[in-house]
């Protein structure tokens, strides 16, 4: 009889029971990442206090606010962590005492000083985060900003929120992702090529000489395994290809459902869900498209003493489809739910479970033998680490992306996208143009359209805009409403809106972190007036697989 595991700690469990429902999306490895990460937020406007406020409640290790602003009415009414006694105290400091207020378990800092000023005296100050966040940055400092965090190779993600519409730009020089966490993920069976301990397991089951009762609680894994081997004995080995042939495989599958005593057949629902279960159980194992791409990445094949854990494991695994494999991943081990029995469920996931945990033993051997060979600690990658990587093995991840300043360069930014964008009136891609103009438009004015009224800014604008899109070599827009919607803002920041956008940008730093969920690909936008949303890639280079 197996021993009874301890009691959790009352730390432990108070822990487990504040963030339950998180911990369900991203685990326990996930939340200690998000507990041990740094994040910078430049500018504690509306928008960066709704995004530490959405990353402060989860539990990250703590945050610096970098702001030399004071408050003012206007951030009072944009603000909901701001007050009318805060006028005139440091934006920094005041944002920082009552975002700390959410989470006593989390750090908090602030500077108080203009980040150009920060930038110019001690740019080494951002090499030290896990992630940075800008919110409403002017494009000069954008662009400075960008260039510094790509070269220190540190996530950034330059956000605003303007008016009715917002944006987010993540930029990342490479990012891989262990958990993708895809949608959806056909069981791994292996019922094509059975291992020898699944094949010995399958085969001393005889369904013939069982009862209903026990008939009817086999897993829906033995009767599919015996009419794959049946099917294969009359047909040259092959599997069943096509949906006809899958048709004629299911009603041989049939064939095995008992019969009553008047000779109809009963419904037993292992069966059914064997039934269900043809087109994906029977297919070929193979790895997918995505994760050969990975496999043969050059950051894979060729390891340096600078290689990330996962480009190292990732060879791990390629080592091991080229040999021990021949020619599949290492098994995930895991079993959905079926109607079985206990005793007969446990027994078949045990032999997924050993069969798992024996490819991962021989891919953490070849880690530790790489690991030796680059001159790194033999112990620099756990076991855990493998195991985790070879169950995850098929749904691998990698983002590369573009520094911002690359949009800024008409040779490299997607023109062809942007004129798409700025004809179809349902595209949202006409908002990062209204965007571009804006920072073109305050640049040369110092100050945002429409902010003290003068309708001149619209003409302003117009022009700003127009030398955008001639650049480009993009046609003139069809109409100004667009512009006029602008002007109408005024710069203004409204928390709806800020509230919406600041929990989408921290699910992006969350998923940054804990190196789990696919990030967006480039510039993600936001239309609060349709709710609309939409990821595109500005540049031309496409980044994600």
């Amino acid at each position: 009889m197996m021993a009874s595991p301890g009691p959790k700690s009352p730390e432990q469990s108070e822990k487990s029971k504040k963030y339950d429902r998180q911990l369900r999306l991203w685990g326990d490895h996930g939340q200690s990442a998000l507990e041990s990460c740094h994040i910078c937020l430049i500018n504690a406007t509306g928008l960066g206090t709704e995004i530490l406020k959405s990353l402060v409640l989860p539990g990250i290790g703590g945050f610096t606010i970098v702001d030399g602003k004071k408050i003012t009415e206007e951030d009072i009414g944009a603000n909901f962590f701001l007050d009318v006694d805060s006028v005139d105290k440091p934006r920094a400091q005041v944002a920082t005492q009552l975002l700390l207020e959410l989470n006593p378990e989390v750090k908090g800092d602030y500077v108080d000083e203009p980040i150009e000023q920060l930038l110019q005296n001690n740019p080494n100050f951002f090499k030290n985060f896990t992630v940075v966040v800008a919110a409403s940055l002017p494009e000069r400092m954008l662009i400075t900003l960008s260039d510094l965090l790509w070269e220190a190779d540190i996530p950034f993600i330059a956000t605003r929120s303007y008016g009715l519409i917002g944006s987010a730009r993540l930029q990342i020089r490479e990012h891989t992702i262990i958990e993708t966490h895809p949608d959806t993920q056909n069981p791994d069976l292996r019922l094509d090529q059975p291992f020898p301990a699944l094949v010995k397991h399958l085969e001393a089951i005889d369904l013939t000489k069982m009862d209903l009762k026990d008939h009817a609680h086999v897993p829906y894994v033995v009767p599919l395994y015996q009419t794959l081997q049946e099917w294969k004995s009359t047909h040259s080995g092959n599997l069943p290809k096509n949906y006809k042939e899958k048709e004629e495989f299911r009603n041989l599958l049939r064939k095995g459902i008992k019969m009553n005593e008047d000779g109809v057949q009963e419904y037993e629902e292992n069966f059914e869900e064997a039934l269900r279960a043809v087109n994906f159980a029977v297919a070929p194992t193979v790895v997918p498209n995505n994760v050969k791409d990975i496999l043969n990445d050059y950051n894979c094949i060729n390891l340096t003493s600078k290689s990330k854990p996962f480009w190292i494991m990732a060879k791990a695994v390629r080592d091991f489809v080229d040999n021990e494999g021949e020619g599949l991943l290492p098994l995930r081990g895991s079993l959905p739910d079926m109607t079985a029995d206990s005793q007969r469920y446990i027994a078949l996931q045990q032999v997924y479970l050993q069969e798992a945990a024996r490819c991962s033993e021989i891919v953490h051997r070849r880690v530790r033998q790489l690991l030796h060979q680059l001159g790194q600690p033999v112990d620099a990658i756990s076991e855990a680490d493998t195991k985790l990587f070879c169950k995850h093995a098929a749904s691998l991840g990698v983002v590369r992306g573009r520094k911002i300043s690359d949009e800024y360069d008409t040779k490299l930014i997607n023109t062809s996208l942007l004129a798409q964008g700025v004809e179809n009136s349902e595209s949202l891609i006409i908002y990062y143009v209204m965007f571009r103009g804006i920072d073109r438009f305050y640049a040369e004015y110092n100050h945002y359209p429409g902010e003290f009224g003068d309708e001149h800014d619209i003409v302003k604008l117009k022009g700003s805009i127009a030398k955008l899109l001639s650049e480009w070599g993009c046609g003139p827009l069809a109409k100004d409403d667009y512009i006029h919607e602008i002007y109408r803002y005024g710069g203004a920041e409204l928390h709806s809106v800020s509230a919406f956008l600041g929990g989408c940008v921290a699910h992006e730093v969350i998923k940054l972190v804990t190196a789990q969920y696919k990030p967006i690909n480039n510039t993600f936008i936001y239309d609060a007036i349709t709710t609309n949303t939409e990821t595109i890639d500005i540049t031309n280079l496409h980044g994600l697989f």
